[in-house]
């Protein structure tokens, strides 16, 4: 089928033009955005999603060797204590780890 399509193609070298044009035509009168055409579109309204979550910061701290219970008792909870007095502060989370502090 398509040995014939090329052989007439070359006796007709208007036809793969017109079918060109035809198919980007097709293509810009469904394509999904405003454009300004002379002809009436439906444009689907695109949105960059938003981030509807809070405002995060994350705080890594290290102190080799040592237990949870002193990271917890050195690092975590004071720091804890002190984000949660600053303003906008809705919630702290505190993870202590042999060695490591994340909050």
């Amino acid at each position: 089928m398509l040995k014939n399509y090329y052989n007439y193609s070359l006796q007709q070298p208007l036809l793969p033009f017109l079918l060109f044009g035809l198919l980007i035509a097709w293509g810009l009168s469904i394509a999904p955005f405003d454009w300004n055409y002379p002809y009436k579109s439906n444009p689907i309204p695109i949105d960059a999603i938003p981030d509807l979550g809070e405002n995060q910061q994350i705080v890594y701290t290290d102190w080799n060797g040592q237990s949870p219970e002193d990271i917890e008792d050195q690092i975590t909870y004071p720091l804890s204590n002190y984000f949660l007095t600053l303003a906008g502060v809705k919630d702290v989370r505190g993870l202590s780890i042999t060695g490591r502090s994340t909050l």
